[in-house]
């Protein structure tokens, strides 16, 4: 018997020939704007977090995200200016939170004395490497291991991020030394503040080089202790 078309009126046999092929998949939605930049961010430093990772390729990173590196390139300009993106993440995260720090800190009466102002220091430590265990992919790019092959300006901001940690540091520590009777207050803050950073990169080193598997922020208050 030959078979039949179902009519658009014969709901039961529509019913039956869509069930026989199978459900009809859903038209792929169109990100908003911004939106996509927002996913190739996202998939990047989820790349970094994998082992091997120091060296991702456009490719690899199109591949991932399902589109053609074509379309990377309706966002980004170069591979450079990902790599900038991330770090315009890092830098506003952590400056804003040590913002906050400083100013709930140093808010109430009373609250600028030296040890208030170790205290500060402490917790911009903290603040910093807690960022890093949490966002494993940033950490590759914050001690400069995903940076290795890409511009030497990406490696000179991330250098610069460190400076304004070391900076912060000095601030904190500076009422301390001044009221220890240090005949250098200045220079004895100085190099607390640079043994600190030193700290912060170190642990944040030590956390990419081993895989993640090194937290930064173990034994964290015993350290700070002999620090401070």
């Amino acid at each position: 018997m030959q078979d039949t078309v179902p009519s658009p009126s014969d709901d039961s046999a529509v019913a039956e020939a869509a069930t026989a092929s199978g459900p009809v998949p859903a038209p792929r939605r169109r990100p908003k704007p911004g939106e996509r930049r927002v996913q190739i961010l996202q998939a990047l430093a989820a790349m970094l977090e994998q082992p091997g990772s120091d060296r991702i390729t456009t490719a690899a990173l199109a591949a991932r995200l399902e589109v053609s590196e074509a379309a990377l390139y309706r966002h980004f300009a170069s591979k450079a200016q990902m790599f900038e993106g991330l770090i315009d993440f890092i830098e506003q995260s952590v400056f804003s939170l040590i913002g906050q720090i400083m100013e709930r800190d140093g808010s109430g009466a009373g609250d600028a004395g030296p040890a208030d102002g170790a205290h500060r220091a402490a917790r911009v430590v903290a603040m910093v490497l807690q960022f890093g265990e949490r966002n494993p992919g940033m950490v590759r790019v914050m001690v400069g291991d995903a940076l290795v092959f890409e511009h030497e300006r990406l490696q000179q901001r991330m250098n610069q991020f460190f400076d304004r940690i070391e900076s912060t540091l000095r601030q904190c520590l500076r009422p301390a030394a001044e009221a220890a009777g240090s005949a250098t207050p200045m220079a004895d803050a100085n190099l607390r503040a640079a043994a600190l950073c030193d700290l912060v990169r170190g642990r944040l080193q030590r956390y990419a080089r081993t895989g993640l598997r090194r937290v930064p922020t173990e034994h964290l208050d015993a350290t700070l202790a002999l620090l401070l």
